[in-house]
């Protein structure tokens, strides 16, 4: 009786195994193809998020930059177009730290769901 259930379970397994084979071999190539250009996608949203990182730091490098220049010129007695000019830099480096901040974050979203469903987004497949 023991011996049964383990030609049984061996059985099932063979069966599942045959039953996914066709999944992988759509293509021709058992998915070779897709999982290259997965991993292509991956790199390149890595690389996305890596310039959005810098561009980010950049712009807050910016941002600090202006307000010193704000500062400066406040306590210097600089004129009122020198202070509303600085102060427009500041509005448009917040508006691109904004930007930059939700750029980064969409890219971190598409990162983790293509991480989430796999390499290649075919959860499921044997992957």
């Amino acid at each position: 009786m023991k011996g049964q259930h383990w030609v049984m379970l061996g059985g099932l397994a063979l069966a599942l195994t045959t039953f996914q084979q066709p999944a992988f071999a759509q293509n021709g190539d058992a998915g070779e193809g897709d999982v290259r250009e997965d991993r292509r996608d991956l790199r390149q949203d890595r690389q996305d998020i890596r310039e959005d990182r810098r561009d980010f730091r950049e712009d807050r490098r910016d941002l600090r930059d202006d307000r010193r220049e704000l500062r400066h010129d406040l306590q210097s007695g600089a004129g009122p177009g020198q202070i509303s000019q600085d102060r427009h830099d500041i509005r448009k480096d917040r508006r691109d730290l904004r930007d930059d901040r939700r750029d980064l974050r969409h890219d971190r979203r598409d990162d983790r769901r293509q991480l989430r469903h796999g390499v290649g987004g075919h959860r499921g497949q044997g992957r």
